[in-house]
C-alpha cells in the first residue's frame, strides 16, 4: 500500500517544480514567533500507515474537522480521504478583529493505493480527530488442487 499522491484543492493539481523553492523562501522570510521546529502543514494532514501483519492500520490526524465533513472513496483500487475543515472566524464579527492566523481551512485530498487490500472488508472510525482505517490484506490465492481423468 502506497500513497498515490497527495494534492489540497486550493493548489494547482499539477507538479509545481518551485514548491522547494518557495518553502525554503517561507522558512527564511518568516513571521516572526513562528515555530521553526514544524513542517509547513498547509493543504496535508498527517497520515501513518502501520503493518499490523494481516492488515495495514491507517491513522490521519484531521483536528477540528467534523466527522460529516470527511468523504472516503474507492474507485478501483484507489481510496481517496476527502477533509473539510471550516474556518470559525468567517462571520462578520471578527472582521479586522484577527491578529494572527495559524490555523489552516480548507479542503484536504490524499489517495492511496490499495492494490494488496481486501476492499469489502475495510472498517473505518473517527474518534477525537482521528480517522481509522483497518485494510485488511488480500489473501493470497491458493492452488487449486483437483483430480484430472485419464481418457
Amino acid at each position: 500500500m502506497y500513497e498515490m499522491n497527495q494534492r489540497n484543492s486550493r493548489h494547482s493539481n499539477g507538479y509545481n517544480p518551485f514548491r522547494e523553492m518557495e518553502q525554503l523562501e517561507r522558512n527564511i522570510f518568516r513571521a516572526p514567533y513562528t515555530r521553526y521546529d514544524t513542517a509547513d502543514m498547509e493543504g496535508e494532514f498527517p497520515t501513518d500507515v502501520i503493518d499490523e501483519g494481516d492488515c495495514f492500520l491507517l491513522e490521519s490526524d484531521l483536528p477540528g474537522v467534523q466527522k460529516a465533513d470527511i468523504r472516503l472513496s474507492l474507485h478501483g483500487d484507489t481510496l481517496t480521504i476527502q477533509a473539510e475543515r471550516h474556518c470559525s472566524h468567517e462571520d462578520s464579527e471578527h472582521t479586522g478583529k484577527l491578529v494572527r492566523r495559524e490555523r489552516t481551512y480548507g479542503s484536504f485530498v490524499r489517495q492511496f493505493s490499495l492494490k494488496e487490500i481486501d476492499t469489502d472488508h475495510i472498517r473505518a472510525s473517527y474518534e477525537n480527530g482521528v480517522l481509522t482505517l483497518v485494510l485488511p490484506k488480500k489473501q493470497p490465492d491458493l492452488p487449486k488442487t483437483r483430480t484430472l481423468t485419464i481418457e
